[in-house]
């Protein structure tokens, strides 16, 4: 199975692709290089993000998951770099439970293609991050894109 994985200032990423698709994102670097176009095109994009110089992505993706969580990703991908929406905000759109998209965005298998982090809590808070480091990570994805400022603390 192809992968590649990269150094960020986030952390390392994992990516996998299957049947030319990226499938999948995951935090830590892996024994296992078989890198291949798409591969390298992925990681190219991420590199520009990381830089600020890329807002969107432009990959080949499926993510594996239920109904739901595929109709929450889906409304994931819908937010504007730069922006946050709340749990509530997407759970009164989607009619479903807050908790519920907090799972979705918990099992969320192509973490910043798919951008959960722009999923914040209602209070001001960040809420949960699957990802390596956290909120902590959160926190800089968000800081990244000019969605919170620098000077913001997290209350963890």
């Amino acid at each position: 199975m192809p992968q590649l994985s990269m150094h960020t200032p986030m952390a390392d990423l994992t990516l996998t692709e299957i049947d030319g698709v990226i499938v999948s994102v995951d935090w830590g670097w892996s024994p296992f290089q078989e890198p291949n176009d798409l591969l390298l095109e992925a990681k190219r994009q991420l590199d520009e993000y990381f830089d600020g110089d890329r807002k969107t992505f432009d990959l080949p993706m499926d993510a594996d998951g239920t109904a739901h969580q595929k109709k929450v990703w889906q409304r994931m991908l819908e937010i504007p770099y730069g922006e946050t929406m709340t749990y509530g905000d997407i759970s009164a759109e989607l009619k479903s439970a807050a908790q519920a998209i907090g799972n979705a965005c918990g099992a969320n298998p192509l973490p910043i293609l798919i951008p959960c982090h722009r999923i914040v809590a209602a209070s001001g808070k960040l809420g949960g991050y699957s990802g390596d480091g956290g909120p902590i990570t959160k926190r800089a994805l968000l800081v990244l894109e000019g969605a919170l400022p620098v000077s913001y603390e997290l209350d963890l």
